[in-house]
């Protein structure tokens, strides 16, 4: 009898995986909401460009622009979008204050965000108040879309979401609230740091106008880089707010007097670009690529549900995430009904297990090369 198609793509991906993730041989990670180990590739990718610096310097520079510009078609192709729409930025936090400290307030104004939300996506558009702009921060409750919705009145500008929330774990219909936002005209930003590189973003269909997300929780990149996003319908209508060489259209024409910034999203970019995070990254994302997206969440998702039904089996520990159709994305939060969350992070960790403690309780985020027999092993020292 021929093997079945099924089965040999999954033993294939299992090869494939079990061969870039050394880390799982000290100990169980499962700490990607955090800060991700790099697959094998990353490293090697690490290596070879310091070599070449070493050795070489900036003498392949034209070949390293090429691999900058093949890292934005990489991400475009995640985001459905065009290569000329994104940007690399240092952190999240810099996308999303691009967008807050660019966007054409008026005082009166209103942006809404989850009371759910990581500080990067609540400071920065607490730092309106100067200018007049309120903060309405909304319970999510059951159903989340619902309350965010709303909040949202006549002056309501902007709504800034995470993907997932990174404490909860509560995943967002984007479709659903960027239908909404773009019949109301009102803008919508999204924090897909805990959702890029394993759930579909659609830009066109999800109507997202902006996106900022860090590379180094499940993308398995580095930190220092992050993938910025900005529609074309929004590109000259943000105020700029740093400038230098790289952002302008012209930026190799050094003895060029006159400037203006780029016709694409390189204007939110003012300097030199991270040459060793883009050669980095794009080997990260090479990886999950190759493995294939649809088969990257299908293995986390399924691994989520693992978790559940594990934290379920044992009578000391309680499920803190919502378990609810559709909501369930990497990121699953439980408690122990006699640990303190603080002893019990310290018993995970004395038994190499990488998690961290977040929503009162212990989060476990993992990734699509964790295998059951991990996910049932960290479960098992929680319980005990």
């Amino acid at each position: 009898m021929a093997p079945h198609p099924q089965t040999d793509q999954r033993e294939t991906v299992e090869r494939l995986l079990a061969g870039e993730f050394p880390v799982r041989q000290d100990g169980i990670y499962l700490n990607h909401a955090a800060v991700a180990p790099w697959p094998r590739r990353a490293g090697l990718a690490a290596a070879a460009f310091a070599d070449e610096n070493v050795t070489h310097g900036s003498l392949n520079y034209p070949a390293w622009a090429e691999a900058e510009q093949a890292l934005r078609g990489t991400v475009a192709s995640l985001l459905n979008a065009q290569a000329g729409d994104i940007a690399f930025l240092k952190n999240t936090s810099e996308g999303l204050s691009v967008v807050a400290h660019g966007f054409p307030w008026k005082s009166g104004d209103n942006v809404v965000i989850s009371d759910e939300e990581f500080p990067s996506n609540r400071i920065v558009w607490e730092s309106l108040a100067p200018v007049g702009v309120e903060v309405r921060q909304v319970s999510l409750g059951t159903e989340p879309e619902d309350a965010l919705l709303a909040a949202c009145d006549g002056r309501t500008r902007l709504l800034a979401i995470s993907t997932v929330e990174y404490a909860s774990g509560l995943r967002m219909d984007l479709l659903r609230l960027g239908d909404e936002c773009h019949r109301r005209g009102i803008a919508l930003c999204v924090d897909g740091i805990q959702g890029l590189g394993v759930i579909p973003h659609d830009v066109q269909a999800m109507h997202i106008d902006f996106l900022a997300a860090d590379a180094h929780k499940w993308m398995l990149g580095p930190e220092g880089i992050a993938v910025f996003y900005c529609s074309p319908r929004w590109r000259d209508r943000l105020t700029l707010h740093q400038f230098g060489w790289h952002m302008v259209e012209h930026a190799h024409d050094f003895d060029r007097k006159e400037w203006e910034p780029a016709s694409n999203a390189r204007r939110f970019e003012c300097g030199s670009p991270n040459m060793l995070g883009i050669h980095i990254l794009a080997a990260s994302l090479s990886l999950l690529n190759e493995v294939g997206i649809e088969i990257v969440e299908s293995r986390i998702l399924a691994n989520s549900e693992f978790l559940y039904e594990e934290i379920a089996g044992h009578r000391d520990l309680v499920a803190l995430s919502t378990h609810a159709p559709g909501r369930v994305a990497g990121i699953v939060t439980f408690a122990h009904r006699h640990r303190s969350q603080e002893e019990l992070y310290q018993l995970l960790r004395d038994n190499k297990v990488m998690c961290a403690p977040r929503g009162g309780g212990i989060r476990f985020s993992p990734h699509c090369y964790n295998t059951q027999d991990e996910l049932r092993a960290a479960v098992e020292i929680a319980a005990n």
